[in-house]
């Protein structure tokens, strides 16, 4: 008899990224052979008011500035991306990527797409007395501006979108309990993990620890393990590729 051809995915990939930002994951767990389980503990919202529109204003003006996500990008260009950063920096090649199409020629980004690789760019090693514009919202990339004002900068911050926490849905959940194959959740931020896990009950946060673990860092990796989850793996970055790309070469 001929061999039967599977019909459902392999597995399933968690997302804990904000609601309507899992479509790149998606896709990119799709080609592994993967479905995927949306766990979305915040909600992304524009900051528009003229407090935060004077924020902006001033951290553009310092002759470095930091730009932690593709979401601060499009934040900042809907309030108005002026002045043009002369020398903007960034945490990946996607938010590079948003800020050249704003317009933005001059824009350096580390290797390792990370808030550590970040911090170890040239640009920003001598920094003391000097201003440094950070763009992002509240909460998140927490390593980066107390790093900087630790060398001595002058950090010039404008939170320009929020996270909104908001309850994970039930559907999801439902999915998450009821998953055939094995689980992987992909780990790009600790805040949204340590959110998630408050808000599963204890059999929900059972079945999430006893999955496998992608982290996007050697920290994220050192918090996953100390939050429980036995069976973590560190990936190239935080990109949906380098996330998924060890699903193609590890078994269950």
């Amino acid at each position: 008899m001929p061999e039967a051809i599977p019909t459902g995915p392999r597995g399933y990939v968690i997302s804990l990224r904000p609601r309507g930002a899992h479509g790149a994951l998606r896709t990119a767990a799709r080609r592994a052979g993967y479905g995927l389980i949306a766990l979305s503990p915040w909600a992304i919202g524009l900051r528009d008011d003229a407090s935060t529109r004077a924020a902006l204003q001033a951290a553009l003006a310092a002759p470095r500035v930091v730009f932690t996500s593709p979401q601060a990008v499009r934040a900042a260009v809907a309030l108005g991306l002026s002045p043009a950063p002369r020398k903007a920096i960034t945490v990946g090649a996607a938010t590079a990527r948003a800020l050249r199409r704003a317009g933005v020629e001059v824009v350096v980004h580390p290797g390792r797409a990370d808030s550590e690789g970040l911090l170890a760019l040239p640009v920003l090693q001598d920094v003391a007395g000097e201003p440094v514009g950070l763009v992002g919202a509240p909460g998140g990339r927490g390593l980066i501006e107390p790093s900087l004002r630790e060398r001595g900068a002058q950090v010039w911050r404008a939170d320009v979108y929020d996270r909104a926490r908001c309850p994970l849905s039930k559907s999801a959940r439902r999915k998450l309990l009821k998953a055939s194959g094995p689980l992987v959740l992909m780990l790009s931020s600790a805040e949204a993990l340590h959110e998630v896990l408050a808000q599963l009950d204890a059999r929900e946060c059972a079945v999430l620890r006893g999955g496998r673990v992608i982290a996007a860092s050697r920290r994220l990796a050192d918090i996953a393990c100390a939050l429980g989850f036995s069976d973590v793996m560190q990936a190239a970055g935080p990109a949906p590729v380098q996330l998924v790309a060890p699903l193609n070469h590890t078994a269950r």
